[in-house]
């Protein structure tokens, strides 16, 4: 399998709009996410506004022309967002933090890779097309407390997880990235009681 990972510009991606939707589908349909074709076809509706956003880059790995895997990512807005996921993520570790370690970061949005193409680094590598040229490490990302393999897969790439799931195991997780100025400041695992200590300056 020669595989190619690079990255595309928002104006090259729809041109693989098919293929990002088959790993869509392929990823995300099994557990823990369970989500229906109809929702790949929502992703990539979603996506082609996405790629206007501030900041928006993407990366394919590719055999030949088929998508095996992508990652998508841009730039936090400030105010922070308060729709889909964020709102939580921003209880959880409350305004200072949000805005401080968050805002105007890079936020990994999406990464996915084909089931038949795991275990040989693809991940990885797109998730550090999609980072690895932020020059402050400024980058972040969240993910759902049910996803184990993603769990362990973003810490063993040197992520550190910085909320706690919600009562019950539900929710999602919020992970800095391993060059985030903020990452030795949260301690593993994050604890909220500790932020009296931590805060910034105001």
């Amino acid at each position: 399998m020669a595989v190619v990972v690079r990255a595309v510009s928002g104006e090259q991606l729809p041109v693989y709009a098919e293929g990002v939707r088959a790993v869509y589908a392929d990823a995300f349909g099994g557990p823990p996410w369970g989500e229906g074709p109809e929702r790949a076809d929502a992703y990539l509706e979603r996506l082609a506004d996405d790629v206007h956003r501030p900041g928006f880059t993407a990366a394919l790995a590719l055999d030949g022309g088929t998508v095996l895997g992508w990652a998508t990512a841009w730039t936090t807005p400030d105010p922070f967002p308060a729709d889909r996921c964020h709102p939580g993520v921003s209880a959880a570790l409350g305004g200072p933090w949000t805005a401080e370690w968050l805002c105007g970061a890079r936020e990994v949005d999406e990464l996915a890779v084909a089931r038949h193409a795991r275990g040989v680094g693809l991940g990885r590598l797109l998730l550090a097309a999609v980072t690895e040229d932020r020059a402050d490490g400024r980058c972040w990302l969240l993910t759902s407390v049910a996803a184990h393999e993603a769990l362990s897969f973003y810490e063993r790439e040197g992520w550190t997880q910085v909320t706690h799931p919600a009562p019950g195991g539900a929710g999602h997780a919020a992970f800095l990235g391993p060059r985030h100025p903020a990452r030795t400041a949260a301690p593993r695992p994050f604890e909220p009681r500790g932020l009296a200590s931590l805060r910034p300056e105001q």
